[in-house]
């Protein structure tokens, strides 16, 4: 018997009994369709990070205080102030890095004739747009003398002006910023979700209202931490190696630190792209091991079913033997039935995987509108493969079987 003929009648039996063929082949398809969709939608996810991390500017070092060990923190209390900001922005201190911006964000409460908005607040300096490619939509940015003066002033994000302004003009209006007053002199554009608070929820003041006029120290304390980060652009991203070394050397001697652990903390775009790289990989593989399991449930059920059709068609198995089929011919045609079962349902698991990846992209664009989850070739490909494995290995055992039954005895099988 050729190949064909014998995949002609596998689909027969097949088609003969469709319900238990779906049946059979539901691990399989869910498995097929559960690879294909992580695998799409895990380079989804790390690409859309990737852009959204380096949307928050070019060659940036990110300065944190302190630790993510609070024994150290409780050792060498951490520390990051105006005086860090100055020796860091003095280029004969860091002479690797093009600009550097400093914020201090905590959370806020923006209120407008009766609107209000619970957000983010940002006292930042006055070179933010440059350092963070941020856009002014609508008014201006504050400058230099305003961080100076103390002033008053906001710029709001996207979100923010939608909320509290809908329709209206929101330049040269009033709103309070936890209950004080200040002028709106400006809008950014719309920038989406980025890594942390998205700057369409904040609202955007100059460093020094924050600290002195929003959120100063208690009384009697001495505030070590006067920003919560610093951001340093290194001129070229050859550069950022060098911004490192020069930052930790000027930031240790100027906490006067010899020995001790370092009291603040400096990561780039890329340590924060290889940590969530890190942890989604950790997900799709528990989340692959689950599918697998799946494939395993898929490959007993299709050992299972082939047992049953061999003991179904004892009968027929005696009779072509008698007729003369050799043993080779008799395992080789429930072999290729079971891995027609089997890529039968890796197709089906494909097109399941196609469907879900459509949707994931859909649930995806409502937190950002480009992201994307595509199919890859490779997955395919390594679906089909699994298929195949599948199809052999477990198909094996039930061909082997029917091959060895005696020609008398299934004859008289009743």
């Amino acid at each position: 018997m050729n190949l064909f003929e014998s995949i002609r009648i596998a689909f027969a039996s097949l088609l003969s009994n469709k319900l238990r063929a779906i049946l059979t082949m539901l691990g399989i398809i869910i498995g097929v369709g559960a690879v294909i969709t992580l695998l799409a939608l895990g380079g989804a996810i790390q690409a859309l990070v990737t852009s959204q991390l380096q949307g928050l500017g070019s060659n940036l070092v990110f300065v944190f205080a302190g630790t993510n060990d609070p024994e150290q923190n409780r050792r060498v209390p951490p520390e990051l102030t105006n005086a860090d900001v100055a020796a860091l922005a003095d280029p004969l201190n860091l002479p690797a890095a093009a600009a550097v911006c400093a914020t201090l964000t905590r959370g806020g409460l923006i209120a407008y004739a009766g609107a209000s908005f619970d957000g983010r607040v940002a006292g930042v300096t006055s070179n933010y747009l440059a350092v963070r490619n941020a856009k002014v939509e609508q008014g201006s940015f504050f400058d230099q003398q305003a961080v100076e003066a103390r002033s008053r002033v906001a710029v709001l994000g996207a979100n923010v002006r939608t909320t509290l302004f809908r329709d209206e003009d929101p330049l040269g209006r009033r709103i309070r910023i936890n209950d004080v007053s200040f002028e709106v002199i400006g809008v950014l554009a719309a920038k989406g979700g980025n890594f942390g608070p998205s700057e369409d929820d904040q609202v955007f003041v100059p460093l020094s209202t924050a600290q002195l006029r929003l959120f100063p120290p208690p009384p009697g304390t001495i505030n070590r931490v006067q920003v919560s980060v610093i951001y340093i652009q290194a001129v070229d991203d050859r550069s950022i190696d060098a911004v490192i070394e020069q930052a930790t050397a000027l930031l240790r001697q100027r906490h006067n630190l010899s020995y001790q652990d370092s009291n603040f903390t400096l990561v780039t775009q890329e340590d924060l792209i290889a940590s969530f790289g890190t942890i989604t990989g950790a997900l799709t593989a528990f989340l692959g091991a689950i599918a697998a399991i799946s494939l395993l449930v898929g490959g007993i059920g299709i050992m299972n079913i082939m047992l049953v059709s061999v003991t179904e068609r004892t009968r027929e198995i005696g009779l072509r033997k008698a007729v003369g089929a050799r043993r080779r011919d008799i395992r080789s045609q429930f072999l290729i039935e079971a891995l027609v079962l089997s890529l039968s349902g890796g197709v089906l698991g494909i097109t399941l995987g196609f469907v879900l990846s459509i949707a994931g992209t859909y649930l995806l664009r409502r937190l950002a509108a480009e992201a994307t989850a595509r199919v890859q070739l490779s997955a395919v490909l390594l679906a089909t493969i699994t298929s195949v494995a599948v199809g052999l290995i477990f198909g094996m055992y039930p061909a082997i079987r029917a091959s060895r039954l005696s020609p008398i005895d299934a004859l008289r099988y009743e």
